[in-house]
């Protein structure tokens, strides 16, 4: 019963750290273990670390670990790349190696050898595809095309120029500090791709998402399914009633069947509990990113928004209290005094700056559709794109 347990142990391990450190920042999470501990996990036990690197090792072993810092988080690097490229070939690796023996089985065809090899292979096809494509690069030759394109809406975005590039900074552009270009409707720095998610590859990183959580799905599915097999094959339910007297009922006999799974397959459990794990957190980045496209908004304009929004309620607020403050100031100096009832009155009246609405007017949202077509067919990859082009000159 120890591995069973040291089994279990670990997968509610991986997935409290995985979680927390994904998904910590979450809303749903505000306040609660998993956001302090993803706090511990991205800031805190850094600092630590770094104190110690430093009492122990003295300054300049810190400004080593420091420049490495530097050049994982803050400069182009292939280190995610390279990361993400070996966990997905261990993972075929030891679904391979665990699980293939018993394909073909009771439920699933030899098929699936070559179908989970190809679904693996499009992943990497779509990995490389999106790591690799321009994000759409605003360049001297093609700034005035993108002006057209993408109109100022005057309230996260206006008329200004990039600092560092020198050319007129179209709307819904941002300059990327790790690239060091600047990128039309550019959506956020992808580290597991070393390239920025923009105008040009955001389709290719959508269905980059879609199809790993379908492949985790479709692992997950399937060493479920071959489990099931040996299940049947094997006659462990029958022999568990006929020899071991359990009653033949679902919570009678799931305790014992779950033992002899995390007994003699505790490999492909760990397997199941790994992909049904990264599953979710896909699944999680592609709903975000999907209501992101939807309403024709980037991660970069969701921030902006939420400044923006921030500072008219603040503003509206004070606006508000303002009002009511002279309101209630004239009341105190034309009337008499107040009856007991108007105080009780005035008590649970309703306070002024719950009426405070902020309305976010996003100009780029022009619908389902067209939002979806924006996505998949880019504005610059259009033919009106090059005659706007061949208009400016």
């Amino acid at each position: 019963m120890g591995a069973e347990l040291l089994v279990v142990c670990h997968g509610l391990v991986t997935a409290l750290i995985v979680v927390s450190f994904l998904c910590g920042r979450w809303p749903i999470f505000e306040g609660t273990f998993i956001q302090r501990f993803h706090y511990f996990l991205t800031f805190g036990a850094y600092d630590y670390f770094l104190r110690f690197v430093g009492a122990v090792f003295g300054s300049n072993c810190t400004n080593a670990v420091l420049s490495v810092e530097y050049y994982c988080c803050d400069r182009p690097n292939p280190l995610l790349q390279i990361i993400y490229l070996v966990i997905i070939s261990f993972t075929y690796y030891f679904v391979a190696k665990s699980s293939f023996v018993y394909i073909p089985g009771y439920y699933l065809s030899e098929t699936h050898k070559y179908t989970s090899f190809l679904a693996g292979a499009v992943g990497i096809l779509l990995f490389l595809l999106t790591s690799f494509s321009d994000p759409g690069t605003i360049k001297s030759e093609n700034v005035s095309q993108y002006l057209a394109a993408y109109p100022y809406d005057n309230i996260i975005f206006s008329e200004k120029e990039c600092s560092t590039c020198k050319i007129p900074k179209p709307a819904r552009s941002k300059h990327c500090s790790i690239c060091d270009r600047c990128v039309a409707r550019f959506d956020h720095h992808c580290g597991w791709m070393n390239n920025c998610i923009g105008e040009r590859n955001t389709r290719y990183f959508m269905a980059f998402l879609l199809w790993h959580f379908l492949l985790c799905m479709y692992g997950t599915m399937t060493i479920g399914l071959i489990l099931a097999g040996r299940l049947k094959e094997l006659k462990v339910v029958y022999i568990l009633t006929v020899y071991y007297g359990i009653e033949n009922s679902f919570l009678d006999l799931a305790p014992h069947v779950v033992q002899w799974l995390l007994g003699s397959y505790n490999t492909q459990i760990l397997l199941i509990v790994f992909l049904a794990i990264v599953g979710m957190l896909l699944a999680g980045f592609f709903g975000y990113h999907t209501k992101l496209c939807l309403s024709n908004t980037t991660t970069n304009e969701t921030f902006k928004w939420q400044e923006y929004m921030d500072w008219q309620r603040k503003l509206k607020e004070a606006q508000a209290s303002a009002a009511a403050l002279r309101q209630s100031i004239s009341g105190m100096n034309g009337e008499k005094q107040p009856s007991s009832s108007n105080k009780w009155k005035a008590f649970f009246k309703r306070s002024p700056l719950e009426d405070v609405v902020v309305v976010k007017n996003n100009v780029y949202n022009k619908g389902f559709l067209h939002n979806i077509r924006e996505v998949i067919s880019p504005l610059s990859t259009r033919r009106s794109f090059t005659q706007t082009k061949l208009k400016s000159r």
